[in-house]
């Protein structure tokens, strides 16, 4: 543990004993995990790949043993783990498997284990944010939940927060729940610590409140630490800034969900004065990168919990300074395994990390492939926006809250901007004339005010999304 990580206090689950804590089953489970990872992160790489490859042997012999859809799908045997170049070849040869697949083997529940080995728990259904439009359902066990709660509190330690201050949290986007003005609250920061640690208040807000009254709520609880989406977080900052609130105990921001580009996170971290904390997850995956505690720029992949694979087209894996797609592998999900499972992003490796850690390393997360902008001369690239390109864009709008890019042809853009009243003619020339200037002068730019920009079932929000289908 760092030397500057605040003290945790276990809760006894044992009546009669409060110190030394004997926590339950578990709680003593997710213990024993965080014992092992605490030793596992500073592992040369070379040992924590062999680690890795032994439990995708077990998963794989219990997929083609259980589930259905991996009949004939894997290879009959893999190369010992320590054949490091046999194995990594073998495994490539493993199909990648895709949303179609998951979701036309849903209808028979082909990718449902029959069964599942002793002590694994029951079967637990959730269902993807669908920010792609199809939702998938995924299953999991109580066991691959216990991992993901230690890598939950792994973050925590990470990043040194104390657990007895004040989480808020605006990410619940069901109808009507932790609804404005109290929201919801609850004593202990959720299934991962509660019953575990001696931890303070959760108190939630709907994404679907309006951002002045998310930003008087956020004042009025004064948390220690917020999470919450990007694209919430950076309106929220606004609205503080603008109203005058102030949150003197804030210490961190937790940014989830989306993709977190380089110019938000300074906006926002220029907005309140604190450091902004990055997670790189999926509900049907789990933990798949932390931000590195020493170096903000690495995310380091959670080689204990996930393969992440990260590819080129043809299957080639990608060196450091690429990028390519992302095909993620839960270890420990065996109600459900999801093998090569392509999550539709993409990602650029990076280098060997200097804190020490030996997790393998990635330095950009693009986000969803499907969103890059398409040329009209052919061709795509990422439309990632720089500080300075949001900022000739608040010169141009400066009433502008908020605003999303969407490519609905080849070659033409529409602008959507919400602000803070009707935009002016003078304004919504101004737009397009930036628009053009950013994506080329080649694309028919049209510029549309609203009140507010859509988000998806699960509150996410995207600034850049193609509605041009990929042609064969």
């Amino acid at each position: 543990m760092h030397r500057d990580q605040p003290p945790l206090g276990i809760v006894s689950a044992m009546p009669g004993i409060a110190w030394p804590a004997l926590p339950g089953g578990p709680g003593a489970a997710i213990l024993a995990i965080l014992f092992q990872l605490q030793q596992t992160q500073w592992w040369p790489a070379d040992r924590i790949m062999q680690a890795q490859r032994r439990q995708l042997a077990a998963l794989l012999d219990h997929a083609r043993a259980e589930v259905p859809f991996y009949a004939g799908r894997l290879p009959a045997g893999l190369p010992d783990p320590a054949d490091a170049e046999a194995w990594e070849a073998t495994w490539r040869t493993i199909p990648v498997l895709t949303r179609d697949e998951i979701q036309a083997a849903d209808a028979g529940e082909t990718l449902l284990a029959h069964q599942l080995p002793p002590g694994h728990g029951e079967y637990r259904e959730v269902f993807t944010s669908g920010s792609t439009g199809r939702p998938v359902r995924a299953v999991r066990s109580q066991v691959w939940e216990l991992v993901w709660s230690a890598f939950t509190v792994r973050d925590h330690l990470w990043h040194r927060r104390d657990l007895t201050g004040t989480m808020a949290v605006i990410r619940e986007s069901g109808h009507g729940k932790a609804a404005y003005p109290d929201g919801d609250a609850q004593q202990g920061w959720g299934f991962s610590s509660a019953g575990l640690f001696e931890s303070g208040r959760l108190v939630s807000l709907n994404v679907t409140t309006p951002a002045d009254r998310q930003a008087e709520w956020l004042a009025r609880q004064d948390p220690d630490y917020l999470l919450s989406h990007p694209s919430i977080l950076m309106r929220l900052a606004a609205e503080t800034h603008a109203a005058g609130l102030r949150l003197p105990r804030l210490r961190q921001v937790i940014a989830i969900a989306e993709t977190l580009r380089p110019a938000m996170r300074e906006a926002i971290e220029a907005a309140w004065g604190v450091p902004v904390i990055d997670i790189y997850s999926t509900r049907e995956a789990g933990y798949l990168a932390l931000q590195c505690p020493d170096h903000p720029q690495h995310f380091h992949i959670q080689s204990e919990g996930v393969r992440v694979d990260v590819e080129h087209p043809d299957g080639r894996p990608c060196a450091p300074g690429e990028t390519g797609r992302v095909l993620v592998t839960p270890l420990h999900n065996l109600a459900m395994p999801l093998i090569r499972y392509d999550i539709g992003d993409a990602a650029e490796v990076g280098p060997p990390c200097p804190c020490g850690r030996g997790l393998p390393v990635i330095t950009r997360i693009l986000g969803r492939r499907q969103n890059m902008l398409r040329l009209p001369g052919g061709g795509r690239r990422w439309p990632l926006l720089s500080s300075g390109d949001l900022g000739a864009l608040v010169a141009a709008v400066p009433v502008l809250r908020q605003y999303r890019i969407v490519q609905t042809a080849v070659d033409a853009l529409r602008l959507e901007i919400a602000a803070a009243r009707a935009l002016s003619e003078a304004e919504a020339i101004a737009a397009a004339d930036w628009a053009r200037a950013k994506f080329g002068a080649g694309f028919a730019v049209t510029v549309q005010g609203l009140d507010e920009l859509p988000r998806s079932a699960a509150g996410k929000a995207e600034d850049f999304v193609c509605e041009v289908p990929d042609t064969p």
